[in-house]
């Protein structure tokens, strides 16, 4: 079996030889160039063709960003980033897995050494998924003026709906996702009307980034966007992500529904899981639940899903083609879980649909 090849682009000498270290252990893959900078990493890919390439954010002679932005356009490939975790390299990371990037790794601002070999399963299995990824070309955003003839179109506008109308507050949106949900996610969050079902999100993230992923949702949608806080009300109108490294479930407080954060341990290798938060979705909410399953690697939450829909709620599932990686969406279908599979861009208009033609229903909890 042909291994997957790996180029390291990493302005540190430590950091890549300790990457190129840990990926020339595995059975299944091989470094085949580590580079400096950008310029010498553009060479190295031009003539050596990897399969993945890991990026540092932060680097000499060329930004990493204005780099992964060019290598999207020009030549689209599975990237890997290692991000500084802090809230600046958060901040960075999200721009590059908006970019393109398919995953990354957060590696820590001091004891990096020791903090890259503890972090070596987690780099190994996302070079692997990334290698599998599918991979889109970059298009950046058209100006405001007429584009050129022949130029590529801009990306489509949000879905533009100013109401649903009278709504049950017993309704919840439930979103799980993981490698490549970030984007995917947004996608959805910025088609929605501000007076939409509250919205509880599970997307697999490392404790540090998800505050600034939530506070970026929050400037691009109608809706408001936060980390969720344990004990808060949960509200219509407003989206809550599961913290990194806590999961996140729904319970009950008298008349109102409450966001639930919690440590333990993690459930199917995941903390947050989709799966807790999916399960206290069937148990909580029960017929006044709506599912979504978006791109991500594994089966985190397609069991619960089914779970869900036995309890007597409506499930989207994206579709393969429109997936980075369609495990979970995937497994979720296997399992019984969806009621519709549907390309990205159509969940949103399909939910929205639904939502309105339920408007000022309410449905017997369980």
């Amino acid at each position: 079996m042909a291994k997957t090849t790996v180029v390291v682009v990493d302005d540190s000498a430590l950091v890549r030889s300790i990457l190129t270290e840990i990926i020339n252990r595995q059975p299944d893959m091989v470094c085949i160039g580590a580079a400096a900078d950008p310029l010498l990493a553009r060479e190295m890919i031009r003539n050596l063709n990897p399969d993945v390439i890991t990026l540092d954010v932060e680097m000499p002679k060329m930004d990493g960003l204005d780099f992964l932005s060019r290598l999207m356009r020009l030549r689209p490939m599975p990237v890997v980033m290692v991000s500084t975790l802090t809230e600046r390299g958060a901040e960075v990371t999200l721009k590059a897995l908006e970019l393109g990037a398919i995953d990354f790794v957060a590696k820590p601002k001091i004891g990096v050494a020791d903090g890259i070999r503890l972090l070596a399963d987690d780099i190994t299995d996302k070079i692997r998924i990334a290698s599998k990824a599918h991979i889109r070309r970059h298009v950046a955003p058209a100006p405001a003026a007429a584009a050129a003839p022949g130029a590529p179109a801009a990306p489509a506008k949000p879905v533009t709906v100013s109401s649903i109308g009278r709504m049950s507050t017993e309704k919840i949106i439930f979103i799980g996702a993981s490698t490549g949900g970030t984007e995917a996610t947004k996608d959805v969050l910025v088609n929605l009307p501000a007076d939409c079902p509250a919205v509880v999100i599970t997307q697999h993230m490392p404790p540090g980034f998800t505050k600034s992923y939530a506070a970026r949702l929050d400037g691009l949608c109608k809706i408001r966007v936060k980390e969720a806080s344990d004990g808060e009300r949960i509200l219509p109108g407003h989206g809550y992500i599961a913290p990194g490294g806590f999961h996140l479930s729904v319970e009950r407080s008298g008349a109102n529904y409450i966001a639930r954060v919690q440590d333990g341990e993690p459930v199917n290798r995941h903390k947050p899981s989709v799966e807790v938060l999916f399960h206290s979705a069937a148990r909580v909410v029960g017929p006044n639940a709506l599912g979504i399953m978006l791109t991500g690697m594994g089966a985190d939450g397609a069991k619960a899903m089914k779970v869900m829909k036995d309890a007597g709620s409506y499930n989207y599932c994206q579709d393969e083609n429109t997936c980075v990686v369609f495990g979970m969406p995937r497994e979720a279908i296997a399992a019984g879980a969806a009621d519709e599979v549907l390309p990205l861009q159509q969940i949103a208009p399909k939910l929205i649909e639904r939502l309105r033609s339920t408007s000022g229903m309410s449905l017997n909890r369980v």
